[in-house]
């Protein structure tokens, strides 16, 4: 069986300042995305003993499958907490999400995981109980776990699932690099605007577009800056933000056909780019 572990966007951040425990005091707007990696459970070979009962195999060569990789990780957690006991389990990864994008992708293949082994070995636990499992793993994983658009406080954990009024059609473009969301959390509290740059709310009929990160990552990155800039010139375009915390940039187009349209003349200004066109779902 195959399970699908969707990509997620920011269409609001805000930063509300550094907590005690050393993360950040969060307010987020979160959707699922139509774009998804995709997860495959089967029995596995027998284990050596001592050795950890699951296995990850991944169709990215360039990313770890075992304790460093997140869904790994949801795997070994899931067997320590389950009320049975799991035979051992190959997982199979399908990478259509980039990493280091502000997409949540290793977010929500370990969510994944969890809702996956749950259901598989009828497990019985409950949302709630998957969540507080996820909130052990990283910031993101608990909104993955709920599978809908979610207002998310706290350091992310506290998740209050809400439901957007329309699908909203987008273009994700991406340069080759990626940005590390603790290094631009880091640098949050002591960054500046760039002269030029707009990093005022965009209103919507659903909602309002706005991102605290990209202050600090503009800083750096400032073929980002430049993307949105360009992007709110575009006039298939209502609306452009940086996700999380980057390096994809999110246009919100007038209408989905639009997007063929935007990537040629992206990719004719910028060079290489991954792009996707997708909507929420």
């Amino acid at each position: 069986m195959k399970w699908l572990a969707p990509a997620k966007i920011n269409l609001s951040l805000r930063v509300l300042g550094r907590r005690d425990d050393g993360f950040h005091e969060l307010e987020t707007l979160m959707v699922p995305l139509n774009l998804a990696d995709e997860l495959t459970l089967e029995p596995a070979a027998a284990v050596a003993p001592g050795g950890p009962a699951s296995e990850l195999v991944c169709s990215d060569p360039t990313l770890p499958t075992g304790l460093d990789n997140l869904a790994f990780k949801a795997a070994e957690l899931f067997r320590a907490r389950a009320s049975i006991d799991l035979p051992p389990i190959r997982l199979g990864l399908q990478k259509n999400i980039p990493h280091g994008a502000g997409l949540g992708g290793g977010s929500s293949d370990a969510a994944t995981v969890l809702l996956a082994l749950n259901d598989h070995f009828s497990v019985g636990l409950s949302i709630s109980e998957l969540a507080a499992m996820a909130a052990e793993l990283g910031s993101d994983v608990p909104f993955f776990v709920y599978r809908s658009a979610a207002v998310c406080r706290g350091r992310g954990e506290r998740v209050q699932p809400t439901a957007l009024p329309l699908s909203i059609p987008l273009l994700l473009l991406k340069p080759s690099f990626p940005v590390p969301t603790p290094w631009a959390y880091q640098r949050w509290a002591r960054s500046r605007e760039l002269p030029g740059v707009d990093y005022d709310p965009q209103t919507f009929g659903w909602g309002v577009m706005v991102n605290d990160l990209e202050r600090p990552v503009f800083e750096k990155y400032l073929l980002l800056p430049e993307i949105k800039t360009w992007l709110r010139t575009q006039p298939e375009v209502a609306g452009a933000l940086m996700s999380g915390s980057g390096s994809t940039m999110v246009a919100v187009l007038t209408e989905a056909t639009a997007a063929e349209s935007v990537v040629a003349r992206a990719v004719e200004r910028y060079g290489d780019l991954w792009t996707c066109a997708c909507a929420t779902v």
